[in-house]
């Protein structure tokens, strides 16, 4: 069966309609497309397009299929058709009889596709902030494991300064809540019913447009036509969400491929999420993380491959679109995967503190702080900068750490060296105190950022039930 057919003669070649069929894909949109053919059902009855008796026998047929299908969830598997539409009116027609041949009455499939694909998006960001929800849990959950824990904070991937591990967590709990933002204004951009506007210019049939979309739970109907069936910018959008996402999951992957190596030795992950190797014993592979940073590579690819596939697109629709879904639902399912295995990852992470904070004293990580003491001392941050920098050579040239320096030595570098200079040098966490500003490192305001993120998480997943 085809929904079109009346202007051609003659059988197409067999390779192109395997080419061009998309039911293998789209069948996954089934739910939507049975009840967005329901709401127009009713739609057209409204506008006396169809009779009463019409209307019934199409609902009834189409309650059949969905009871089939969710009787089956294989369903597809034996089925073959060029989309998944055209499955649904061959179906409709032998239950239903000659009323569904009125069922596309004023309507398109490029119409009922962008509103199921947008439904899809609806759903589909409500899915991944799911999965933010749970990976923050895990988060707030490592956060509030060892609250005076320190470790180094690097830049360029060089010692830096001594933070809360608290700290640490949360920096990625700040860029998952942006993840999560991001899912709310993608989803309320597509929150808008193209069903109504046919091909391309709109349906000459009196539908209540603004009542059709309230029917299938849209919050607005499209204004034009022309754009509403063309238009994938929120396709765009969620792809670039979830590889915006992944690549802050990449990055939370590597740090943690790093501390688990033995030559930094923060933490272990579980063997639930780690492989070993077939020839060396003694290995134990962060698979796990080394595939979220390989799928994050993925779902890059599928967002610019979106907007390669719409650049050079003329209005209205065109049959490029149809590449759009094998995109969408990689980049969809992926972030949903990587979602979940991170989460298990970062809960059933061991932590070793005591070998965090012996790395504090490996990069001088307490420099910045001896300056910091020098200047409220009133010299100038240069000067100040240039005594420690000459301490820190002083130690690198004779290959010995801050506690082994003598007083006298350091005092030849630095003339106001004394006790309170040794103890900040020597305390990492100490200097993690010092920094009390709003969003810095000391525990207080650690202990203000979870309070404030366990409350949104919270708040949350209330709603999210």
């Amino acid at each position: 069966m085809k929904l079109w057919g009346g202007r051609f003669r003659g059988a197409r070649d067999p390779r192109f309609e395997k080419f061009s069929e998309s039911f293998s894909l789209d069948s996954r949109l089934i739910h939507y497309d049975l009840e967005a053919n329901r709401a127009y059902v009713e739609a057209l009855g409204r506008a006396k397009v169809l009779t009463a008796r019409e209307v019934r026998e199409l609902l009834s047929g189409l309650r059949a299929i969905g009871r089939s299908v969710k009787r089956n969830p294989r369903w597809a598997e034996r089925e073959a058709s060029e989309d998944v539409h055209t499955w649904v009116e061959e179906r409709l027609g032998r239950i239903a009889g000659a009323a569904a041949r009125k069922l596309r009455t004023g309507r398109s499939r490029n119409d009922l596709v962008a509103t199921e694909l947008r439904w899809y998006a609806k759903d589909a960001s409500r899915l991944l902030e799911r999965g933010i929800l749970d990976l923050w849990n895990s988060l707030l959950h490592q956060a509030a494991r060892h609250p005076h824990a320190v470790l180094p904070g690097y830049t360029h991937l060089q010692p830096a300064q001594p933070i809360l591990l608290g700290h640490y967590w949360l920096a990625y709990f700040e860029m998952f809540e942006r993840d999560y933002q991001r899912l709310e204004d993608c989803r309320r951009r597509a929150d808008e019913l193209p069903l109504g506007s046919g091909a391309l210019a709109g349906t000459p049939y009196p539908i209540d447009r603004l009542k059709l979309a309230g029917a299938l739970g849209f919050a607005r109907a499209s204004r034009n036509s022309l754009d509403a069936v063309s238009d994938r910018d929120f396709a765009c959008e969620l792809a670039f969400v979830c590889s915006l996402a992944l690549v802050h999951l990449s990055r939370l992957a590597e740090d943690l491929i790093l501390y688990s190596n033995p030559a930094f030795g923060f933490v272990e992950l579980a063997d639930a999420y780690a492989t070993g190797s077939s020839l060396m014993p003694q290995k134990k592979n962060a698979d796990a993380l080394e595939l979220i940073r390989g799928k994050a590579a993925r779902t890059i690819g599928k967002a610019a491959g979106l907007l390669a596939l719409l650049k050079g697109l003329p209005l209205a629709y065109n049959r490029d679109l149809q590449e759009d879904k094998h995109a969408l639902f990689d980049a969809v399912d992926t972030a949903r995967e990587c979602f979940a295995i991170a989460a298990g990852v970062v809960r059933t992470l061991r932590m070793d503190p005591a070998r965090m904070k012996s790395a504090t004293a490996a990069g001088f990580l307490t420099a910045t702080d001896l300056a910091d003491e020098l200047v409220r001392r009133g010299a100038p941050f240069a000067e100040a900068h240039e005594q420690v920098g000459k301490l820190v050579r002083y130690c690198l040239e004779r290959n010995c750490p801050l506690e082994s320096l003598g007083d006298a030595e350091a005092r030849a570098i630095i003339p106001a060296w004394d006790k309170t200079l040794r103890s900040i040098a020597l305390s990492p966490e100490r200097s993690a105190a010092r920094k009390r500003a709003l969003g810095g490192t000391a525990p207080a305001q650690v202990s203000k950022q979870l309070a404030r993120c366990r409350k949104l998480a919270a708040t949350l997943s209330r709603q999210a039930d």
